[in-house]
């Protein structure tokens, strides 16, 4: 296991993440978000701390084992030991599950690091307001 200490505050990179609206009933995609790297990390204890509290303590969290820099089986994040599966799935190349027990599951899209700011912008924004059309 892998024990990712707490960057000081003023070393955390911006979390570029972008939500759908709450709303009722399930969405193919909840949010987008737009990592500065793909070191797993580096990048996965800056998403969990900006997550809502209401999404509770994320234990789990499912990507593409191809596009993210190889990393352990589990982590140990901010007091929490949450496990990384990997999926060889085409779809998971372009998303980042997360699981809270007895909270629920979120789906991100995830913006490739090198994308331009514009593109990013259009490309979170589009994916949050079709998730909350249940597009």
């Amino acid at each position: 296991m892998t024990i990712a200490p707490p960057p000081p505050e003023s070393t955390l990179p911006l979390l570029r993440l972008r939500l759908a609206p709450r709303a009722g009933g399930p969405r193919a995609i909840d949010g987008a978000w737009w990592p500065h790297s793909y070191d797993l990390l580096t990048e996965l204890p800056v998403l969990l701390a900006g997550l809502p509290r209401a999404w509770g303590d994320i234990t789990s969290v499912l990507l593409c084992d191809g596009a993210w820099s190889r990393a352990p089986g589990r982590m140990f994040v901010a007091g929490q030991v949450v496990r990384l599966r990997s999926s060889p799935a085409a779809a998971a190349a372009r998303t980042v599950t997360l699981l809270a027990p007895g909270h629920g599951r979120w789906d991100l899209l995830v913006v490739p690091p090198g994308t331009t700011e514009a593109d990013a912008d259009s490309i979170m924004a589009r994916a949050a307001c079709d998730s909350a059309r249940g597009v």
